[in-house]
């Protein structure tokens, strides 16, 4: 059985999702923030609402997968290509 993950960890910051309008980032005083990408140097590879559409994309598809029955697969997003899946 899954279990409801927790959340609350982030301490400058509010991540927030709905079905409707995916997800929303703040920083913990309100202000609009973005998500992005970092490599293990601390550049910033990418960011803003493509980094925000395709986590939601992924997640979404992600979710569709377990739910009819492919819940072993992952889903992969990469350069130039759309979303795949591959076995895990």
């Amino acid at each position: 059985m899954i279990g409801t993950p927790k959340t609350g960890a982030l301490k400058a910051s509010n991540i927030s999702a709905t079905i409707s309008q995916g997800y929303s980032v703040t920083t913990a005083d309100g202000r609009p923030a973005k998500l992005a990408i970092i490599d293990d140097q601390g550049n910033v590879v990418e960011s803003g609402e493509a980094v925000r559409q395709e986590l939601w994309n992924v997640c979404i598809k992600t979710q569709r997968n377990f739910w009819i029955g492919q819940g072993h697969l992952r889903v992969m997003s990469a350069p130039g290509r759309p979303v795949e899946e591959e076995a895990a």
